[in-house]
């Protein structure tokens, strides 16, 4: 498997993000049934991790609609709906405030 023109171990070097990135093979026995070539941006390492993984995911419901009760089962189908908070104005950020001086 490929991301962003590197070998997986190599992108993501820490095992846990490699574990979360073939959970829907494992989950669904296809390990080394498919190659991948994957382009992801934006976000930190983790997130990228998981939005490879619930890109995989619809992947192989695209391929096997028979595989999304298992999928869904394991909590793969479900996408992480959160979203950052905009900026409120006034406010540094979504709701750090300036710090307040007294004098």
């Amino acid at each position: 498997m490929l991301v962003n023109g590197k070998l997986v171990e190599d992108y993501f070097n820490w095992l846990p993000w490699q574990v979360v990135i073939n959970e829907p093979f494992r989950v669904t026995n296809t390990t080394n049934r498919f190659q991948l070539v994957v382009k992801v941006t934006g976000g930190g390492v983790n997130a990228q991790a998981e939005a490879i993984r619930h890109g995989i995911t619809r992947a192989l419901i695209v391929f096997d609609e028979d595989l999304k009760p298992t999928l869904r089962r394991h909590g793969l189908v479900t996408r992480d709906s959160r979203i950052k908070e905009s900026k409120k104005y006034g406010l540094k950020r979504a709701r750090r405030a300036p710090q307040y001086t007294k004098r």
